[in-house]
């Protein structure tokens, strides 16, 4: 019996120490969004490059997972986000949202990504989506 209690303790310790993990990636993510702004400086829709939709936005992120779309300075829309660094993800929802914001809806699957870029795609309903974020 004496045997188990060091194998329980060790199961424990290493369980208690993933759910660390995972939350220190989850910390390390919301600190890297929420500090400072964003602005799409590539965006691809089935194939077709309409960057130039984007020009003038620039995007913050805040801890409380909303995220302001401030075009040529000025607020045009509140949205929220969020991140899984677990599989590779981010969401962000820009509800009654018009052209070009619309297009950032859904779940990205994040391609490649560093404290400065992240390079996501989307397929959803037969379309594909590509976009590189980048920190001002």
């Amino acid at each position: 019996m004496k045997k188990i209690i060091p194998i329980f303790f060790l199961l424990f310790s290493l369980a208690g120490c993933k759910k660390a993990i995972e939350k220190y990636k989850e910390n390390a993510v919301i600190t890297a969004m929420t500090n400072g702004q964003w602005q799409i400086t590539k965006f691809e829709w089935n194939g077709s490059d309409i960057t130039k939709d984007f020009n003038g936005y620039k995007f913050q992120y805040y801890k409380n997972y909303t995220v302001d779309a401030v075009r040529n300075g000025v607020l045009e829309k509140t949205g929220t986000w969020d991140g899984d660094p677990g599989n590779m993800s981010i969401m962000a929802n820009f509800p009654g949202a018009a052209h070009p914001l619309i297009l950032i809806n859904g779940n990205w699957h994040i391609d490649n990504n560093s404290w400065t870029y992240v390079v996501a795609s989307q397929t959803s309903g037969g379309e594909t989506k590509k976009l590189r974020l980048e920190k001002l």
